[in-house]
């Protein structure tokens, strides 16, 4: 049986591993050179460094919510997924994909429909944000009329850059990919936010990560592929999770300030007030902290995917980490 130390590591980010595969099972090989096995880890981050304790489950829950998400987009784009359980090894089932090989682009595309974070920083100070003008007058947390694309460099180390749109296509290369990509990053935000909305949860904003794919295909949908020779643009990377999103409980929004969300808030939280430098390295995290974050991450999935985390658990064969297979086990 094929355990992770038996496949070769080709990237080791904060939260992922990827490793190579050839061939994984009875999962063939979709391009020459293989496919690969995207492992969510259990590792949290703030303000750049990684700490030592990790969230249990927390790798499970970014890897059910991005399933959830990329089987009920594939309409809208192509995805990365080629199996949940199939080729996945036993010690990584719930928290590893088998997923295509792209060339990933070298962007990062954020969509926002409220002006919050970063966002809300760039409007203060000069009224637009990725050089889209916006209207006067707007309370931090405000929706915004209608959802805008903030795209951003992808920084190897250190904080991503917000960049315009013009400096998306500077590093793309291609002004009419760029646009297919904006388009999809739009369309996909519109979808997940409306579907968020109707569990009582605010999409903010979020993070999309795209890549090419030149080889033939089976299970994209067929108005991904741009036709004409080009190549498929596919959705990667984990997609509409609490890592790579804002989500609010619509239940306790109010405009005019920060909300709680379901994310890594109440780590950073914890560790801004702990007297921490934010420098390297990064300190353990409290078991009261932790337990807090771990409800947080369940809730998440169990808010959206409208199911509890235990039936995602049951579907991939896997074990929860952490105590029992719900937040209601950590209230």
């Amino acid at each position: 049986m094929t355990t992770l130390a038996d496949l070769p590591l080709i990237a080791s980010g904060k939260v992922r591993e990827m490793y190579d595969l050839e061939r994984v099972g009875d999962v063939p090989s979709v391009r020459e050179g293989g496919a690969l096995l995207m492992v969510a880890s259990d590792r949290i981050s703030t303000y750049d460094a990684v700490h030592p304790t990790p969230i249990p489950d927390k790798g499970k829950v970014l890897t059910g919510l991005s399933v959830f998400w990329f089987e009920r987009t594939a309409g809208i784009v192509a995805n990365h997924l080629i199996s949940t359980v199939d080729g996945v090894p036993q010690e990584a089932l719930g928290r590893a994909l088998v997923v295509r090989r792209l060339r990933m682009l070298p962007v990062e595309c954020v969509v926002r429909g409220y002006i919050t974070g970063s966002a809300w920083k760039d409007y203060r100070a000069t009224g637009s944000v990725s050089g889209i003008a916006l209207p006067e007058g707007l309370r931090e947390s405000e929706r915004l009329p209608e959802p805008i694309f903030t795209p951003s460099t992808k920084a190897d180390v250190g904080h991503d850059e917000a960049i315009d749109f013009e400096g998306a296509v500077e590093l793309v290369g291609d002004r009419a990919l760029m646009e297919r990509v904006r388009d999809a990053s739009l369309e996909l935000y519109s979808f997940a936010a409306e579907h968020a909305r109707s569990c009582g949860v605010i999409l903010a904003d979020t993070k999309f990560e795209f890549g090419l794919d030149d080889g033939e295909h089976g299970g994209g949908s067929s108005g991904s592929s741009g036709g004409n020779g080009r190549p498929e643009l596919v959705l990667g990377d984990e997609v509409l999770t609490p890592d790579s999103s804002r989500y609010w409980p619509a239940d306790g929004y109010e405009v005019g300030r920060g909300q709680p969300s379901f994310d890594k808030q109440y780590v950073r939280d914890w560790a801004s007030a702990s007297g921490w430098d934010k420098k390297p390295p990064a300190p353990a995290i409290p078991d009261d902290v932790v337990a807090g974050t771990r409800a947080r991450y369940v809730e998440a999935y169990e808010r959206i995917a409208g199911e509890p985390f235990q039936t995602w658990l049951d579907r991939t064969g896997a074990v929860a980490d952490g105590a029992g297979g719900s937040a209601g086990g950590l209230a």
